[in-house]
């Protein structure tokens, strides 16, 4: 158990070297230069571990910066339709959005180079701890929102996307953009689908941050379904509550 946990404070150190590393214009003023600095630090780091990112639409006014009159969910949706093919990694071309729109969340797009479990957040958080307690490697883990709407989101390996459709393995947790409601419970974000990632933020629900680093290395989903589904059972609740959890929606 020692080495594990030594293990994992070297893995958070590396992320802390990640994020002190690159120069920053302004740093120790306060001032948009070193927000946005720290804001590109995170994404970078992101997409540094192979997260595909893409911008998304951010909190407005209480409302969303897209031009949908009434939008259903407000900051938490790409900018584009075309997000999957728009999705990079490369740090030059995230640099440019960034500067283009400092404003904007982003997402990952799952099943590219990572699945995502995602759970409400008094289950994720215990489930967290119960398999840190065992000595489970539980990889990254994103936190988003407050209460009955916060959720707890963990990064794994893919299943993958096989040219054969036959060797695609099905699941009743997948959840793309327009199935969230279908699963209020835990989610499978797997192709097609996308979260949330730091530094975005949620209207009047806080920011989107780490709990555990996105240098770790991915999990098997499989390792961590079974405490996350027992976790999701303990702490069930209405379906009222299920519905204003839900975080991304689609657009």
């Amino acid at each position: 158990m020692d080495s594990d946990n030594n293990r994992s404070r070297g893995r958070e150190s590396r992320f802390s070297q990640w994020l002190r590393r690159r120069p920053r214009s302004g740093a120790g003023a306060p001032g948009t230069a070193a927000a946005d600095a720290g804001r590109e630090d995170l994404l970078l780091a992101a997409a540094a571990a192979g997260f595909p990112l893409a911008q998304a639409a951010y909190p407005s006014d209480y409302g969303c910066s897209c031009d949908r009159i009434g939008c259903p969910t407000p900051g938490r949706h790409p900018v584009s339709f075309a997000w999957q093919t728009q999705a990079s990694t490369d740090p030059e071309k995230i640099g440019r959005w960034l500067r283009a729109q400092p404003q904007a969340n982003v997402i990952t797009a799952t099943g590219i180079n990572h699945d995502v479990l995602d759970v409400p957040a008094d289950a994720g958080l215990s489930a967290l701890e119960r398999l840190e307690a065992d000595g489970v490697e539980v990889g990254p883990v994103v936190a988003g929102g407050e209460g009955p709407r916060g959720r707890v989101l963990f990064f794994t390996a893919t299943r993958g996307t096989p040219d054969d459709e036959d060797e695609w393995w099905p699941c009743e947790l997948d959840c793309h953009p327009e199935t969230m409601d279908e699963h209020p419970g835990l989610r499978w974000h797997c192709r097609g689908s996308y979260v949330l990632v730091p530094p975005s933020r949620l209207p009047s629900a806080g920011p989107v941050t780490w709990l555990r680093g996105p240098e770790r290395p991915l999990p098997d989903p499989l390792t961590l379904l079974e405490t996350l589904t027992d976790a999701c059972a303990r702490y069930a609740t209405d379906d009222s509550d299920h519905h204003s959890a839900a975080w991304p929606l689609h657009h």
